[in-house]
């Protein structure tokens, strides 16, 4: 019995050894020509990848937010992928939060990339590295009440009320707008419904106007019947980038030559028309 079974380990082993010989005599053939396994050259180790935690929200519609399946998608989910793809160095992995958590995130290393539609300004310059290559470029328009034929520029807002949102972007421009003009019209700030807030001041003619992008308030009439429409020229525009750490250099070197490739071969373009309804990559 022991004998039978030294026999069969044997004839185990070989048979193992034999398989093994096979898978790799297979994996070279093609750049060997069908050498044997003592030709072929010593496969080279694998390279290491480096996982990256993604920081978003998942709550702004069309952009980052959960599908009806629960899945996280969107227009920068989606190209934050594609970049993904391109990248065989890295590996994204995707982690949701409150937006105001996403930048203190970032700064305490629990993740390593911000992705909600991030615009530089002087505060967060100082604290992040932002990549060179923007992602969307944003029009931004007076929007008045659907019924109001009276305002068609930012100069028909002379003794008018215009609301924005405290410390954002647009209450920047608009607070230098107003002071280079002689303050020619009233600007008041959203209370904490934020742009429930602005939606219901300009339904209810408590004010006249805002400022925001055409893609912006196309979402507000659909989602909140917010009966709002653009007016006039482009006022400025808006570019969008994401956000890393200081000592991120080398991985927003490579998210910049991704994204020069994604608009090079009409990726992104497709991107922001499918998701954003045009192509917001060039400037209006």
């Amino acid at each position: 019995m022991k004998l039978l079974k030294s026999t069969t380990f044997i004839l185990t082993s070989a048979l193992l050894f034999a398989g093994c010989g096979a898978k790799e005599e297979k994996a070279v053939s093609p750049a060997a020509g069908g050498a044997s396994p003592a030709a072929a050259p010593a496969a080279a180790a694998p390279q290491k990848v480096k996982k990256i935690v993604v920081g978003t929200s998942g709550t702004f519609k069309d952009v980052t937010f959960l599908d009806d399946k629960g899945t996280l998608t969107g227009y920068d989910i989606e190209l934050t992928k594609e970049i993904d793809k391109r990248l065989p160095d890295y590996e994204f992995e995707f982690k949701t939060m409150e937006f105001a958590n996403i930048l203190l995130s970032l700064e305490a290393g629990k993740v390593d990339l911000a992705v909600n539609q991030y615009e530089v300004n002087s505060e967060r310059q100082a604290k992040f590295l932002f990549n060179d290559e923007a992602y969307n470029i944003w029009p931004s328009k007076v929007v008045v009440n659907k019924d109001n034929n009276t305002v068609n520029s930012i100069e028909d807002l002379k003794g008018k009320k215009v609301i924005t949102s405290p410390g954002s972007n647009g209450a920047v421009w608009l607070q230098d707008y107003n002071k280079s003009k002689g303050n020619p019209f009233e600007l008041v700030f959203s209370g904490s419904g934020g742009t429930n807030d602005v939606i219901n001041q300009i339904k209810t003619g408590r004010v006249d106007a805002t400022i925001s992008t055409p893609f912006q308030v196309t979402g507000r009439n659909k989602d909140a019947d917010a009966q709002q429409k653009v007016v006039g020229p482009v006022l400025y525009t808006s570019k969008i980038y994401y956000v890393l750490r200081k000592d991120e250099t080398e991985l927003k070197s490579k998210i910049d030559e991704a994204i020069k490739e994604i608009k090079k071969d009409g990726t992104l373009g497709s991107l922001s028309k499918k998701w954003l309804g045009e192509d917001f990559t060039v400037t209006q």
